[in-house]
């Protein structure tokens, strides 16, 4: 991906405060600087998106639920890509909320196709290979 400089005007607080996260997280400021309007951009192009952090990294979720996008699409397509089915799976979640997530994906599908592979992966015999404390004791 090409890279471009940018004059960019922003406060003492808004530039202290990416100072102070990018600190944290152990990144440059221009690096999360860059990251952050990634995300304001996506976020405003899918209402009702959100950002999360966890175990695998920063990734896109259907804000306020604790879903990622992908675990939606997987149900979606597990579903046979059929709508009335993925509400039916997730009857807690509103019909605006479910579509969130497949807009995302419409506009994001590499990122998401990706990491759908990489928990394709994720088979039972890996699991039992590379996490041996998550197989069931003997009694």
């Amino acid at each position: 991906m090409a890279t471009r400089v940018r004059d960019l005007s922003i406060s003492d607080e808004l530039d202290r405060e990416i100072s102070r996260e990018s600190t944290d997280r152990a990144t440059t400021w221009s690096a999360l600087a860059a990251e952050l309007l990634e995300e304001a951009l996506r976020m405003r192009r899918v209402p009702g998106v959100a950002f999360v952090d966890g175990p695998a990294g920063r990734r896109a979720a259907v804000a306020g639920t604790g879903l990622d996008i992908w675990e939606i699409v997987a149900t979606w397509r597990a579903a046979g890509e059929d709508f009335v089915k993925l509400r039916q799976g997730y009857g807690w979640l509103t019909e605006p909320q479910l579509r969130a997530a497949l807009a995302y994906y419409e506009l994001y599908p590499q990122e998401i196709d990706e990491r759908l592979r990489r928990e394709a992966e994720w088979t039972p015999d890996r699991v039992a290979g590379e996490l041996p404390f998550s197989r069931p004791r003997n009694a």
